[in-house]
C-alpha cells in the first residue's frame, strides 16, 4: 500500500474507532490521523504475533480494516487515558 493509502486508511479506522468509542477527546483531526496510522500498523503487528496471520494484505481486505480499527480503538483508549492523567495533574 502507498503512503497515501495508509493516510487514507488511518483517517477512515481513526474516525471509525471514534464513533465506536464516543466521548470528549483532546485531539483534532491530526490526532486522528495519526492515531488511525499507528493504530493500522499496531493491528497489523498484532494479527501477526497473536494469530501467525498477515492481516494488513490489501486497502479492500476485511482483515486489513478490522486490523486498524482494533488498533485504532487500542491507541483511542491509551491516548484517552494518558490525556486524562495528564489533565489531572
Amino acid at each position: 500500500m502507498s503512503i497515501i493509502g495508509w493516510i487514507l486508511m488511518g483517517l477512515l479506522a481513526g474516525i471509525i474507532a471514534k464513533a465506536l468509542m464516543p466521548g470528549k477527546d483532546p485531539g483534532g483531526c491530526i490526532t486522528t490521523i495519526l492515531i488511525g496510522i499507528a493504530g493500522a500498523l499496531l493491528g497489523g503487528w498484532l494479527g501477526k504475533v497473536i494469530f501467525d496471520v498477515e492481516s494488513i494484505d490489501g486497502f479492500f481486505e476485511l482483515s486489513t480494516w478490522i486490523a486498524a480499527i482494533v488498533g485504532s480503538l487500542i491507541l483511542l483508549a491509551v491516548y484517552r487515558f494518558v490525556a486524562g492523567a495528564r489533565k489531572r495533574h
